[in-house]
C-alpha cells in the first residue's frame, strides 16, 4: 500500500475538540494510517504543528502536551528530512504552480520521497501535481477505510 503524507492541519485538528467533525476525522485518519504503517510526516510539518499549537495567548496545547505529541509522532511515524533538494524543488513548485512556498515544500517533500498522496485541506481535493495527489479527508464523500 502507498504511503500518505499527513499535513499539519490534520495534526492540529486532532487537538481541537471544538471542531467536532474535523477533530474526530483527524483522530481516525492518524490512527488508521499509523496502525497500517502508511503514515508519513516531515520535519517541516512537525515544526508547524509545534508552532501552531503552542503560540498565542490561548494556545491549543501546553508545551508539555505538545512535546508529548511530538514524541509520539516521532516514535510512531517515519519523519522525512528537509534537504537542499527539497528546498530547490519547492522553489520550482513556487515558480511552476504558484504555490505558497511552504505548501510547495510539502509537495516537494512528497514528490522527492515518492509519496503519491498528501492528506490536506489546503488544496483542491483530487488535484495532481507531477504524480502527487492532494486529498481532503474532511469532504463528506471521503472514506478513510479505503486508505487504511
Amino acid at each position: 500500500m502507498d504511503e500518505v503524507l499527513i499535513d499539519t492541519n490534520i495534526l492540529i485538528y486532532a487537538h481541537q475538540p471544538e471542531e467536532r467533525f474535523k477533530h474526530e476525522r483527524s483522530i481516525e485518519i492518524i490512527d488508521s494510517l499509523v496502525s497500517s504503517g502508511r503514515a508519513r510526516l516531515s520535519a517541516q510539518i512537525l515544526g508547524e504543528f509545534i508552532s501552531a499549537t503552542t503560540r498565542g495567548p490561548r494556545p491549543i496545547l501546553r508545551i508539555e502536551d505538545a512535546l508529548a505529541q511530538l514524541s509520539f509522532f516521532v516514535s510512531s511515524v517515519p519523519v522525512l528530512d528537509l534537504t537542499a533538494f527539497i528546498i530547490m524543488e519547492a522553489a520550482r513548485g513556487l515558480r511552476e504552480y504558484q504555490l505558497s512556498y511552504f505548501d510547495a515544500q510539502i509537495w516537494a517533500t512528497a514528490r522527492l520521497n515518492q509519496i503519491e498522496t498528501i492528506f490536506t485541506e489546503d488544496f483542491t481535493s483530487g488535484r495532481r501535481l507531477e504524480g502527487v495527489r492532494f486529498m481532503n479527508p474532511f469532504l463528506p464523500d471521503f472514506e478513510i477505510s479505503s486508505w487504511a
